[in-house]
């Protein structure tokens, strides 16, 4: 059991049978009185965003998770389906309880699979993938007093601002906490 004090983003957590992921984490002090703590947590079963709040004197469920370093092979619309590369087993989650990490997923990337119990719940993504461009909007020749930005369109389908050199077929570097550009490869 921990404090409700000791949640934090990213912490996993058990209440009424349920598991969650803290995604967004807020401590709130009334000039009198007890704290209040108040997240968005990520039903890790279901995929369903929910609001809580805590006293900051209640005691939480923390659960033990192990991780297991995975290969993702395949989507089959809805499910994702990796590879242990230990055991070779072949678990599969849900594409609602991944929410954007699949628009990072290319074959044969290597990621971290979170498990409880057996149980596969979650994936923990690099900070940064490598993506090739295969759409690219045309920039404005001329406009570079302000640092000219484009929109493209990734092999995973995420959408990118990134600087007016860069053109289809080039492969971008891109931070996957904010789906950010970071350099071309």
């Amino acid at each position: 059991m921990i404090s409700a004090n000791e949640l934090r983003k990213g912490a996993t957590f058990e209440q009424d049978g349920q598991l969650y992921k803290v995604m967004d984490y807020q401590h709130h002090k009334p000039g009198r009185g007890l704290a209040t703590i108040r997240i968005k947590a990520l039903d890790l079963r279901s995929g369903a965003q929910i609001d809580m709040t805590f006293s900051s004197s209640e005691r939480i469920q923390d659960i033990r998770l192990d991780y297991h370093q995975v290969q993702y092979l395949y989507s089959d619309g809805e499910m994702y389906h990796f590879m242990d590369l230990e055991t070779y087993e072949q678990p599969a989650l849900n594409g609602a309880v991944l929410g954007d990490a699949p628009q990072y997923l290319t074959e044969g990337m290597e990621v971290k699979l979170t498990f409880y119990e057996g149980e596969p719940l979650d994936i923990d993504l690099p900070t940064s993938v490598e993506l090739k461009v295969v759409e690219a909007d045309l920039a404005v020749r001329g406009d570079t007093a302000t640092g000219v930005n484009k929109r493209v369109v990734t092999e995973t389908g995420l959408e990118v601002q990134v600087p007016s050199f860069v053109e289809v077929d080039d492969v971008i570097k891109v931070d996957t906490r904010n789906g950010e550009y970071i350099t071309r490869v």
